[in-house]
């Protein structure tokens, strides 16, 4: 107030009074603002996540998305269903100490693997690795993580049968394993391409990758792209980059003798869950990824799946696989696709190389030997 006094002229205090009861509202306002951001805070946390809609308004399911994770397809004998925190502690920090401990520096002065290879005891590392040092754990992605699914920490992906692991065979599954062996028995191994594996072959992906059902592979790459307009979806896998076209709309199936690789599918909505009934199951694929759970499939197998944006992170994904035929009952399960920090690139497989023709050509160099 002093300064108005002393100015030269009241003209000159009034025109300097509006600008001290403008600093005293931005003062005011400042403090008002931060008297209110914790409410506007807790407002907006509280606040319901609302999915993002395609144009023809049903959920946006598109994207890039990851499957991998180390909790098992089957749960482990003496284990709940839900793990508790120290559990999941546990399991994730002995898998990043196994990774630490393989990425030590390596002895150039080593001599060479026994015959037959070493086996490590640890599976994906064993497999992967052809118990010659294959791939290390520079290459294996399997997951780091176990699998979150509707806020529980899961033990397994099967979630029923209610101890989480998949249904017997059928008698009639007993008969056909057998004669598939008998017949599989006057073939060497290496005889011909036929008789190699379908992802050696890059037809199909590790496990089911690209299903259906869509499980992880337990390797790498358990990447998808998704794509969806009014009428189809598209699911591309990293793996091998196998895609699946699902229709969308009233099912109009194939003959029953067309099987293509991963099925005929068909699509439709309920509510926001896009449902997918898959049949024509090709007889040469695997479902469900490995042993103990993988089968070869019967005619009469069909595969239901559900996806359901869940939060902007998460597509809760379902499935539900029936074989009367091969299973004595039907088994299902729960796996959560979270979205990927990064890009799907083209999958890098055998295709147009030498590494199909020296595995063959291999094999015959060791028949002339022996003969």
């Amino acid at each position: 107030m002093e300064r108005f006094v002393r100015s030269p002229s009241d003209d000159t205090a009034r025109m300097m009074l509006p600008r001290r009861r403008a600093s005293l509202f931005v003062l005011l306002a400042i403090g008002l603002a931060g008297a209110w951001a914790p409410i506007v805070e807790a407002q907006q946390t509280t606040r319901q996540w609302v999915a993002p809609r395609t144009a023809d308004g049903h959920p946006n399911l598109q994207g890039n998305w990851s499957n991998a994770t180390l909790t098992p397809v089957v749960r482990p004998a003496g284990v709940g269903p839900v793990l508790n925190p120290e559990q999941v502690r546990a399991l994730e920090g002995g898998r990043a100490e196994f990774i630490e401990a393989d990425l030590v520096d390596s002895d150039p002065n080593r001599g060479a693997p026994p015959v037959g290879g070493q086996l490590t005891g640890e599976a994906r590392w064993d497999a992967g690795a052809g118990a010659v040092g294959g791939d290390n754990q520079f290459y294996i992605d399997g997951g780091d993580h176990i699998a979150i699914y509707n806020g529980e920490a899961r033990s397994s992906l099967i979630v029923d049968p209610p101890d989480g692991s998949r249904p017997a065979y059928t008698e009639e599954a007993g008969r056909r394993l057998r004669e598939s062996r008998e017949f599989l028995a006057q073939f060497g191994q290496y005889d011909n391409p036929e008789n190699r594996p379908l992802a050696e072959r890059c037809i199909m992906s590790f496990g089911s990758n690209a299903g259906p059902p869509m499980m992880p592979n337990y390797f790498y790459n358990n990447n998808y792209t998704i794509v969806q307009t009014a009428d189809h979806v598209m699911i591309m896998t990293e793996m091998v980059h196998d895609v699946r076209i699902i229709k969308l709309g009233t099912p109009d199936p194939l003959p029953e003798n067309v099987r293509p690789w991963m099925g005929d599918s068909w699509g439709h909505w309920q509510g926001d869950t896009l449902v997918v009934e898959t049949t024509n199951i090709n007889l040469q694929q695997t479902l469900a990824g490995y042993p103990p759970v993988a089968f070869a499939p019967s005619e009469a197998a069909k595969v239901t799946e559900r996806f359901t944006r869940a939060d902007e992170n998460t597509i809760n994904y379902e499935f539900t696989v029936e074989d009367p035929t091969m299973l004595s009952g039907s088994f299902s399960g729960e796996v959560p696709f979270k979205t990927l920090d990064g890009l799907v690139y083209e999958y890098s497989c055998h295709e147009g190389n030498y590494a199909l023709q020296g595995i063959l050509s291999g094999a015959r160099a060791l028949e002339r030997g022996n003969n």
